[in-house]
């Protein structure tokens, strides 16, 4: 394989909503492209519309479904001759239910992309990047990651292991010395296709169901600020909607006499 010139910006989810507002932003900055999610028509539709404003950079399709496990790792391995500069977990899905109602099916495949994917591509790309100057690795969390939402139990334990997960490494990444640095997003009610996937239905009016909500564009707007910052979190206040950008939340054992010491 010929090796791309160039460094690329990963983003997974990016056929619609944050993911797909995130890759015009990204791009506006001059970044080359790879896209993946499972709707390739949209994809195409994605990279159309960035070059017609920015035909000199290289936007490249990846079409998988990455709640299958195995096709997380055969994404990242189709990825080895591109310098990757930036990437970006987006890809997700919630669901609002009772545990106790809530179809078990659906879970499955929420928790394979939202965490088991999550996981692979992370643990991935920090295995080959880390020591790599200017690399960031940003997950979508949600501030369903720091707060347990009513209905959404199940989503909101998912993203609290995003949360931790990102935080944890971006700890674990500091204390060792590595290049890379790793960041969480958390947004709020975001007008997304997110409402209709989690309630199950084809039409979602988020003026009726929450009221005040942030519009995909305003997102991609608060990643760049995050993306742009030394801190690690991007959070979203769910009573106020006014984002803010802050060190670690998470309590952090670091200097603990208690943990296991090294053999």
């Amino acid at each position: 394989m010929v090796q791309r010139t160039g460094k690329y910006t990963v983003i997974t989810g990016a056929s619609s909503g944050i993911g797909y507002e995130a890759a015009k932003a990204f791009t506006e900055r001059g970044k080359n492209l790879v896209i993946t999610a499972r709707r390739k028509d949209r994809l195409e539709m994605l990279k159309r519309e960035i070059l017609e404003k920015h035909p000199n950079l290289d936007i490249v399709i990846r079409s998988t479904d990455l709640s299958v496990p195995e096709n997380a790792h055969q994404f990242y391995e189709g990825l080895r001759d591109y310098e990757i500069e930036t990437w970006i977990n987006n890809a997700g899905f919630g669901n609002y239910d009772s545990v106790a109602d809530q179809d078990l099916g659906k879970i499955r495949m929420m928790l394979n992309l939202n965490i088991e994917a999550l996981t692979i591509l992370s643990s991935l790309y920090v295995r080959d990047y880390k020591d790599a100057a200017g690399t960031q690795l940003i997950n979508i969390s949600s501030c369903g990651g720091y707060t347990i939402v009513p209905t959404a139990v199940t989503y909101c334990a998912a993203k609290f292991y995003v949360s931790t997960f990102t935080e944890g490494l971006a700890w674990e990444l500091k204390e060792t010395g590595a290049k890379m640095r790793a960041k969480v997003l958390a947004p709020a009610a975001t007008k997304t296709e997110f409402g209709m996937v989690a309630n199950n239905v084809s039409e979602y009016d988020y003026d009726k169901s929450f009221g005040t909500y942030h519009t995909s564009k305003q997102m991609a707007s608060f990643l760049l600020e995050l993306y742009d910052s030394a801190k690690v979190v991007g959070i979203v206040d769910r009573e106020s909607f006014s984002f803010r950008l802050a060190d670690p939340l998470f309590p952090y054992a670091g200097n603990s006499s208690h943990n296991q010491q090294r053999m």
